[in-house]
């Protein structure tokens, strides 16, 4: 009642001064009763609003505020409402009290919540200070405004409802890390997870990962100086170089040496697919190079890996210049086969899954021979991730790949089964098992040691596919061994996995390099074992 009552005292005073002190001259008082005829036909739906504009004020934009606005104003459109804005830059806090049609913007805004009795404050992003506005319709609602409380009560909000998924998140995790547990304890041995751990460094300066792992090289270039050529390949070049490790310490002392293969332009295929197979964080073991990084160097056209380095060089060179004992053989021959049999394993040391890799080149100038004499596998430009989901399109058009002297007799034969992921790990044990007959004719446990030659040193340097098939498939060739050690059907061969295993049979064996070198003996069962 009594705002109805004001409404009628505003409209009467409202329309008297328009009609009748709007007049030129003050006539009659008859004309003006005539202002009591025209409060009857003033429009009774027109919207009462505070109209202040803008003016200063203490309002902290928190709970409800009042505008402080002393002018109440009759909208001049039928289908205006009440607006309050509030305000602040810096310092300066203000209130903006108007009436406003709704089918129109204000400020670039259109109102929203014109049909409210109150008028609730919504913030608004982008106007250039803290921006907060509300329109109602009701008389004189934008004069009490009511700021939305629950902004300052979005922590315990959140807290409150992210409690209980924490409370479960830690419960699935200890149940997961307690069950695993029980797994790995329970679990028969299938890989090499306790003789063959990931990511064990013995090289000490060797390996220069600890510096590069922690640089960010998707933004700049390692700052490396090439030294000298220590190999070079059909796709690639590799440089003995220094890596810089900071401007602080002296020439001498601020780098680290490292490996890097120097890709053309050309070979960019070559290069992506063993960067592809080295950023695999499941490749990583301590028989396989420790890969640091990948660069493009645009400037030079060129596409470079870079590795730890391995100053005793590949197998290959370090056979022929070195006869080897019991004791060194072991370590080479058994390192190989973990190396080997991590690529093949569908899973890591710790039991996560894993995809198995081919090599597809596996030969004794692919191996490093690291400091502890143990043996890394090394250039995956011809490797093959052995996913499930790889078609048999996909595997046929990976194409007849390898090094001729090394190929196993399926591979020779473009008859690999190609329906079976298995066939590419055999073809693989294959030529293992030349690399490690290379070992044995070393070892001077076998009695009299001749001068290094690679498998079917009867052939030319570098034979053809052709040559190998000729003695390999047509006669049967094999190097020199006794004939019940090979088998022609690749089925009959061992797994990586089980050389590996046989090996660690024979570690007891290792104190046999206490004896001198004419005391020696191999033991027969290894060359059964290793060279099937």
């Amino acid at each position: 009642m009594v705002r109805a009552y004001k409404r009628s005292v505003v409209v009467w005073f409202y329309c008297h001064m328009r009609f009748c002190f709007s007049t030129s001259s003050f006539q009659t008082l008859v004309g003006c009763n005539s202002c009591y005829y025209l409060f009857l036909s003033c429009e009774p739906n027109s919207q009462l609003c505070k109209f202040c504009d803008i003016q200063v004020t203490t309002c902290a934009g928190k709970g409800i505020c009042n505008v402080d606005c002393g002018i109440t104003s009759i909208c001049p459109n039928d289908d205006d409402v009440c607006v309050s804005i509030w305000r602040k830059k810096d310092d300066n806090v203000t209130f903006d009290t108007v009436c406003h049609n709704p089918a129109q913007k204000l400020y670039g805004l259109v109102l929203e919540d014109y049909n409210n009795s109150k008028c609730m404050m919504k913030e608004r992003k982008g106007m250039g200070s803290q921006f907060f506005i509300c329109s109602c319709s009701e008389d004189e609602c934008n004069e009490n405004i009511h700021f939305n409380s629950k902004h300052g009560n979005v922590i315990p909000v959140i807290l409150v409802s992210l409690v209980p998924l924490l409370v479960v998140a830690v419960v699935v995790i200890t149940f997961f890390y307690f069950y695993r547990v029980y797994c790995q304890r329970h679990r028969p041995r299938v890989d090499l997870s306790e003789d063959c751990p990931i990511l064990i460094d013995k090289e000490g300066s060797d390996s220069s990962s600890t510096h590069a792992n922690n640089l960010n090289h998707n933004t700049e270039l390692l700052p490396i100086e090439l030294d000298v050529q220590v190999g070079k390949g059909r796709f690639a070049e590799v440089y003995k170089a220094k890596l810089k490790q900071g401007s602080s310490v002296s020439e001498e002392q601020g780098f680290e040496t490292v490996a890097v293969k120097i890709f053309s332009y050309e070979e960019y295929a070559s290069w992506k697919n063993e960067k592809e197979i080295f950023s695999d964080a499941d490749l990583r073991h301590e028989n396989v190079l420790h890969f640091l990084t990948a660069e493009e160097r645009k400037m030079h056209n060129q596409y470079w890996l870079i590795t730890a380095y391995q100053p005793r060089g590949n197998l290959q060179e370090y056979l022929t210049h070195h006869i080897i004992n019991w004791h060194e053989l072991w370590l080479l021959g058994s390192s190989l086969a973990c190396g080997v049999a991590h690529l093949h394993s569908d899973h890591t040391s710790c039991g996560r899954y894993k995809v198995p890799i081919a090599h597809r080149d596996i030969k004794s100038s692919n191996i490093l021979v690291k400091s502890d004499l143990t043996c890394c596998l090394c250039d995956f430009g011809l490797a093959l991730r052995l996913d499930n989901a790889l078609s048999v399109d996909e595997l046929a058009n990976s194409g007849q790949v390898g090094t001729a002297r090394y190929m196993a007799p399926e591979v020779l034969e473009s008859r690999i089964n190609l329906e079976n992921i298995e066939s590419f790990k055999q073809a693989d044990v294959y030529s293992m098992a030349l690399v490690l007959w290379e070992i044995i004719s070393r070892c001077s446990a076998i009695g009299e040691v001749k001068e290094y030659k690679p498998p079917f040193g009867n052939l030319r340097e570098h034979p053809c596919v052709e040559s190998m098939k000729d003695s390999v498939l047509r006669d049967r060739g094999r190097p020199e061994i006794p004939n019940n050690c090979w088998d022609h059907d690749p089925e009959a061969r061992l797994t990586a996995q089980c050389v590996a295993e046989r090996f660690d049979d024979f570690e007891d064996l290792d104190k046999l390099s206490d004896c001198s070198d004419s005391e020696e003996k191999i033991p027969e069962e290894i060359l059964v074992v290793d060279e099937k």
